[in-house]
């Protein structure tokens, strides 16, 4: 198995791309090895010193490091745990569980119409883009011309995370939709 590492915008994050599918549909968000039980990928990852979050996409799987920790040292430790989880043929998500998110039920209000447009451009326009950088984003409501998002994997906590918010995502949907006047992020 030859996996593929790119670097990120987020230097505490890296992407790894095993050249198999990793997640069947949606995405996981594990930011905590506690909410990674129902996904022995995740878990195997946590195990690895350092580790402080886990991010699976349709074809990749980002890892995020601690601060004090170096990824020459990192690298070669969360190949062999993606190496060895494909392997041994255990799935990558074991039933429904926390960490699988790619919308929020309960982000539905009186705003039908918009909020299906914004969904749409996201899914369309942002998330490809958002996931070439190991990340994902995910719509989380629209009130008062405000659209709140949330993003995962390599997105959270990057530096450039505010810029894409504000002078892409923002200026996209409000030219699209005139209806948007703002663009937050949300945890």
């Amino acid at each position: 198995m030859f996996i593929q590492t790119e670097r990120t915008p987020n230097p505490a994050t890296l992407k790894f791309m095993p050249g198999v599918p990793v997640m069947k549909s949606g995405t996981a968000n594990f930011t905590a090895a506690a909410l990674a039980t129902n996904s022995p990928l995740a878990t195997g990852l946590f195990g690895i010193e350092g580790v402080t979050g886990v991010f699976l996409g349709a074809e990749f799987i980002t890892a995020t490091k601690s601060d004090d920790k170096d990824w020459e040292i990192m690298k070669p430790l969360i190949l062999g745990a993606i190496m060895e989880h494909f392997q041994s043929g255990k799935a990558v998500i074991e039933g429904e569980g926390p960490g699988t998110d790619t919308t929020d039920p309960s982000a539905q209000g009186p705003s039908g119409g918009i909020e299906s447009k914004i969904k749409e451009l996201i899914d369309t326009r942002v998330r490809p883009a958002v996931a070439q950088d190991g990340g994902d984003i995910v719509f989380k409501g629209f009130e008062d011309g405000v659209v709140f998002l949330h993003m995962q994997g390599a997105c959270a906590g990057c530096p450039s995370s505010t810029a894409t918010l504000k002078n892409g995502i923002e200026n996209m949907l409000r030219h699209y939709i005139p209806e948007v006047t703002e663009v937050r992020a949300v945890e």
